[in-house]
């Protein structure tokens, strides 16, 4: 995991937020994506995680029958994969109306270009067409997601490079209210982890939306059918094509899952046709499956306790709260509220 800036003796004090839409299903993509870097990220800051509902009406706000269910499910992923309660506050979006007051606060005061201008916001009105997009909250979710990190005076986000350009628009935001009222928020910085870009099934980017995802709580054999199905090199029509790794989606796993030596032994075979495309994906499907037993034995248990869930999410909504009521009454005082 690499970081954009030096760690002192601190470290401990510093604090990480970070959030996830409830969308369905979490899926390979999100394991390496995400989650692994939160595990690793609890054993050194203190974590809020937090599931982004609010967010997730920015775009899905005409079909909300599967929020609470989504909720609970992505929960359970998080808590199987090993994102701690003990040690991380796990909490809903929508419990911490603190969120909202502080948005609409912000709100007052940011102009709307400097929504405008955040790149993914023309990027997700051109993806997701056929939708109604032109809606406040769509159009101000990059101002929330500020509110999000800051009424926990966040100072580490972790992101990927492209999502950069959110964090600064939060470091503008903090630096804004700062000048305009006092001194209440720290600019925070994005974190930029190692997040692995996990290519689905027929190639593109693993979504959902795409159909080409391995979920994490696949059976073993739906996992086996899906990836022996995986894109390959295109130009391996026929079991003695020769092949190139580089343009390969399925050598992408291979990167992520596999060790030098199979990489370099498959890659060898691949190129020479000395190994047929589904013998090369079975050596990436096994680390796959044996990452996967661990965390489906935990998610069984966890499962067969419904109330873990609901503890997880009081427990951690207290402790949200009570940091961020004291942010907001401060940011309050603030702004002579």
């Amino acid at each position: 995991m690499a970081v954009d800036d030096s760690r002192s003796s601190t470290l401990e004090t510093r604090t990480v937020v970070s959030g996830a839409r409830p969308t369905g299903a979490l899926h390979l993509g999100h394991l390496n994506g995400a989650l692994k870097n939160w595990v690793e990220l609890q054993k050194e800051f203190h974590c809020f995680f937090f599931v982004a509902d609010w967010h997730a009406l920015t775009t899905e706000y005409a079909d909300v029958r599967d929020l609470r269910a989504s909720t609970d499910e992505m929960l359970l992923d998080w808590l199987a994969v090993g994102i701690d309660p003990e040690r991380s506050t796990l909490f809903r979006q929508s419990d911490i109306a603190a969120h909202a007051e502080l948005f609409v606060m912000f709100s007052m005061t940011i102009p709307v270009p400097w929504l405008e201008r955040v790149p993914t916001y023309k990027e997700q009105q051109e993806q997701l067409q056929g939708r109604d997009l032109s809606t406040y909250g769509f159009l101000g979710y990059p101002l929330l997601q500020a509110a999000d990190i800051l009424v926990y005076k966040g100072d580490r986000v972790p992101v990927g490079e492209d999502q950069l350009p959110h964090i600064e628009l939060t470091r503008e935001v903090a630096r804004r209210f700062n000048r305009l009222y006092r001194e209440v928020f720290p600019e925070p910085r994005g974190l930029v982890v190692n997040a692995a870009r996990v290519p689905g099934t027929d190639g593109r980017k693993m979504s959902k939306s795409y159909g080409n995802a391995v979920n994490l709580r696949d059976d073993p054999q739906a996992v086996y059918d899906k990836l022996s199905r995986m894109m390959t090199d295109p130009r391996r029509v026929r079991r003695t094509d020769p092949g190139d790794p580089a343009d390969c989606p399925a050598f992408r796993l291979h990167e992520i899952y596999c060790t030098e030596e199979e990489k370099a032994e498959v890659s060898v075979g691949c190129r020479s046709a000395g190994i047929g495309c589904l013998d090369c994906k079975k050596v990436m499907i096994r680390h796959v499956l044996a990452e996967l037993e661990p965390i489906q034995a935990r998610r069984r248990e966890l499962a067969a306790r419904p109330q873990t869930v609901r503890e997880v999410l009081a427990s951690g909504a207290d402790t949200a709260r009570a940091k961020a009521g004291a942010t907001l009454a401060e940011a309050k005082t603030a702004m002579g509220l």
